[in-house]
């Protein structure tokens, strides 16, 4: 595990780790779209075993190969994305390993962006940002913004405020973009996304506790097999709340749920029930009886 850790580390710092945001670039194809494919599906059966931190550093692996082989395969890019903030998400518990994974995500959403090439267009004239430049972009491209919204934000969180401050209007800025092309992107995930903004931020950065509520319960509504949203909202929203009785309700429906209820979604369910048990085994920490 430790060696897995090193090499997280090893690549954010040759892909930019001291920038603090993605290079929106894409790279020149070794090989040809049909090596990527099949490349990519070697991957997808790693991937279907992430619960394991060799199968899914294997997945990420052949996920890599194939956007090298051909960097217009933006399946491979959003699931590099992806899984590099899932492995910072769950697969360690060290914080400058966390960042590195975070920040190797957002690199790879960079890469993902730019594959829409008037995205890129506009980024290489110079006068735009990302936050502007993301108006053309299309559905195909939610999973790139969400994906290194979600990374980007993870990054800058533990980062501390004052860089949570300075990237927190391009995360969003992402996030607004994936709600307006899919709504429901990732099991309801903007909506999810700024339940848990509204419930971090202070009331001076936009922080409102019921606008929160209203976004959390409105994802568990739609997507209720998803059971991340739940254990956010039980950290994030009734702990600031001081709702001990909520706290513990939630995090009860987690670890009683079945996380296979959504097939796909076994590894990241169960994660979360893993999450809710160490919150609920240190609720005393959030709460002042």
């Amino acid at each position: 595990m430790r060696v897995l850790s090193s090499l997280i580390i090893l690549f954010a710092m040759t892909t930019g780790c001291a920038k603090h945001s993605a290079t929106y670039e894409q790279a020149t194809a070794t090989g040809t779209a049909a090596e990527a494919e099949s490349l990519l599906n070697e991957g997808m059966e790693l991937w279907a075993g992430r619960d394991d931190a060799a199968s899914l550093k294997g997945a990420l692996d052949k996920f890599e190969a194939a956007y090298t082989a051909d960097p217009t395969n933006r399946e491979a890019a959003v699931l590099l994305t992806r899984g590099w903030y899932f492995w910072g998400d769950v697969k360690t518990d060290d914080q400058e390993e966390k960042l590195a994974a975070w920040d190797t995500a957002v690199q790879w959403g960079g890469r993902c962006m730019a594959i829409n090439s008037e995205f890129s267009a506009l980024m290489q004239k110079g006068n735009e940002t990302e936050r502007t430049a993301i108006r053309v972009m299309n559905k195909d491209d939610a999973g790139c913004l969400y994906w290194a919204a979600s990374a980007l934000g993870k990054w800058a969180k533990l980062k501390g405020f004052s860089t949570l401050l300075k990237h927190k209007d391009t995360a969003q800025a992402y996030v607004r973009r994936v709600e307006e092309l899919d709504e429901n992107y990732f099991y309801s995930g903007p909506d999810r996304y700024f339940g848990a903004v509204y419930a971090v931020a202070p009331s001076f950065a936009g922080g409102d506790l019921d606008k929160s509520i209203v976004r959390f319960d409105e994802s568990i509504a739609t997507q209720p097999g998803y059971l991340g949203t739940k254990v956010l909202k039980a950290e994030l929203y009734a702990t600031k709340r001081q709702d001990a009785e909520l706290f513990e309700t939630l995090l009860d429906d987690v670890i009683a749920a079945d996380p296979d209820a959504i097939p796909e979604l076994g590894p990241e369910n169960r994660a979360e029930q893993a999450k809710a048990k160490k919150l609920k085994a240190n609720k005393s920490d959030f709460f002042a009886n």
